[in-house]
């Protein structure tokens, strides 16, 4: 019995070899190639309207001057009286407004700069109450009252002043390449044919898209710089282009990216305000003075921001009143 069994059995693999080569062309089985990008992502295959460059509203880094009575303003006094600040941050930008895997907490120098603003309305920096929010829906967070403020490296647009205010600038910096060590793209110049992701509505768009047609990449908007991280460590996109911190904050997480080439543009900071809320403009405008005045913007740097060399100092505020 088992003899014959085992005569049964050989039979059995002859025949499917022979079945196997019957076909000798056919085409082995392969999977369907597999989109790693992160939930929305998206490609921008038409420029946004430039935003850096527009003067339509005037300069729109200029903010409204500070005053020493706007502490019993009544945009300010509604929010003493609530005892907190709703405060819209990051928790996906390494060293400007990350999470803290060892303690659950917000950190970074957008974090401190809330935590300031809320020690001079409040007597007390832990009432910012901080919202994370995607990079992309942060003029809408203050438009649908989610929040009071958004220090989340934000940059003042006249586009953008349509809907909301702006503080006066705390932080200047500029925009490069980030991309995996041996990829052979040296500076924005080799990006032609590549894919880079952004986020949509981001005034480092500009930049990009302002490059000449060979040089100009595939842009794939995603809605913030972690998810963005990941798609390059995954393949999905071959460089990322924002600005300075934000691109030392994504090499510190992997060291196996490099930042290349020479600046591709400025940017600056503004703490993004309601746009009822003038009173409120004017009280962070006295903070961001005050901590410009009594060295707690260059200990925020020295703590926050080392990494990128020594600062030059805050950026001088421009008033427009």
């Amino acid at each position: 019995m088992k003899t014959r069994m085992r005569m049964l059995l050989l039979a059995a693999v002859a025949l499917l070899a022979g079945a196997c080569g019957s076909t000798p062309d056919a085409a082995p089985f392969q999977l369907p190639a597999e989109n790693r990008l992160p939930a929305g992502a998206t490609v921008i295959a038409t420029a946004p309207p430039p935003q850096r460059n527009d003067k339509s509203c005037g300069e729109p880094t200029a903010s409204l001057r500070p005053k020493s009575d706007s502490i019993s303003a009544p945009s300010v006094a509604a929010i003493r009286a609530s005892g907190k600040i709703r405060i819209g941050v990051d928790q996906n930008q390494f060293l400007f407004g990350f999470r803290n895997p060892s303690t659950g907490q917000l950190e970074g120098f957008d974090i401190d700069l809330a935590h300031e603003i809320a020690r001079d309305l409040l007597g007390d920096p832990d009432k910012a109450e901080l919202h994370p929010i995607d990079s992309s829906h942060r003029a809408a967070a203050l438009t649908n009252n989610e929040v009071d403020l958004v220090v989340q490296d934000f940059t003042p647009t006249c586009t953008r002043r349509k809907d909301i205010q702006f503080s006066s600038v705390y932080f200047s910096t500029d925009q490069r390449v980030l991309v995996t060590k041996g990829s052979g793209i040296n500076s924005a110049a080799d990006l032609g044919g590549k894919k880079v992701c952004g986020i949509p509505g981001s005034t480092t768009l500009d930049a990009v898209f302002a490059l000449p047609d060979k040089q100009r990449p595939t842009v794939i908007g995603i809605e913030n710089w972690l998810d963005c991280l990941t798609a390059l460590q995954q393949g999905e996109v071959d460089a990322a282009s924002t600005d300075m911190p934000l691109l030392y904050g994504l090499k510190i997480q992997d060291p196996n990216l490099d930042i290349v080439g020479p600046p591709m543009a400025t940017d600056v900071y503004a703490v993004g305000v309601q746009q009822k809320n003038t009173d409120l403009v004017r009280f962070v405008n006295g903070v961001l003075e005050r901590i410009r005045n009594d060295g707690t913007w260059q200990r925020m740097y020295n703590d926050r921001l080392s990494v990128m060399g020594p600062s030059n100092g805050p950026p001088a505020p421009l008033y427009s009143d």
